[in-house]
This record gives structure tokens, sequence and C-alpha cells, in this order.
């Protein structure tokens, strides 16, 4: 699992919110009553997979409160891993940024992370997340 894959799952809930609905789990539940009235009227249940958004800002707020530090996840890439209880390290960072498409200097680490917090919010709109415009751009 890549770094983004850790942080998106440590925002979204993980795997599990992510499984797809079963057609058993989907399916109404019917009582006794009901299926001895109309046994040949079998309920038409078509599976929707319509996209969860997920909103990334009460979860991070509610993830640094909980870190007892003064983050700002809204500007600094280093402060939303450490919200999600992630390392944060250059080396850390530097695997995201390959993920990511960085092609500049990763040498260079301010330019990098402010790539990384922009190309994350992106990532992660595409991904099902609901992430302020302002962030976005």
């Amino acid at each position: 699992m890549g770094i983004f894959d850790k942080i998106k799952n440590a925002i979204f809930g993980g795997e599990a919110q992510a499984a797809p609905v079963t057609e058993a789990a989907a399916a109404p539940k019917m009582e006794p009553a009901q299926r001895q009235a109309a046994p040949s009227a079998a309920p038409s249940v078509t599976p929707t997979t319509a996209p969860t958004t997920v909103d990334i800002v009460p979860i991070l707020d509610a993830a640094v409160k909980k870190s007892g530090q003064k983050l700002d996840w809204r500007h600094s890439i280093v402060d939303l891993m450490k919200a999600v209880g992630m390392d944060a390290s250059l080396s850390e960072r530097k695997e995201l940024a390959a993920e990511l498409g960085y092609s500049g200097d990763t040498g260079d680490s301010a330019k990098m992370n402010m790539f990384l917090h922009k190309a994350l919010m992106k990532k992660l709109s595409e991904n099902g997340g609901k992430v302020p415009e302002d962030l976005m751009d």
C-alpha cells in the first residue's frame, strides 16, 4: 500500500468503509407476514453503487484535536500527515512525491511540500473526498 492510500484510508476510514454492499446486505428486510401475503412478488433490488463523498474537513479537524498538537493541515502536508498519525519524514514525503508525479527537485523540500499538499487535495477529491475549494487551487 502506498503513502497516498495510507493517507486516504486514514481519512476515509480504511478499506472497510470502501467495501461494496453485497446484495444480501442491500435486500430489504421482510417480515414473515409480508412474505406469506405476497409469495410470488419478490422485491426487485438493484444495488446502487453511488460514490460516497467524505467531507475531509471535520475528519481532519477532529484528528488535529485528538493529536493535542497545533497542526495546520490546511496548509502543511507535514501537519496533515501528523494529524492522521503518519510518519511525516522527508523520506516518506519523497515517496509520496514519486506516487503523485512530482518532477521537481526533492531536495527543495519547501517547493515539494507545496506541490504535495495541492496534489494530495486534488487526488483526495478525485477519490471521493469533499475538499474545500480554497484548498484545490
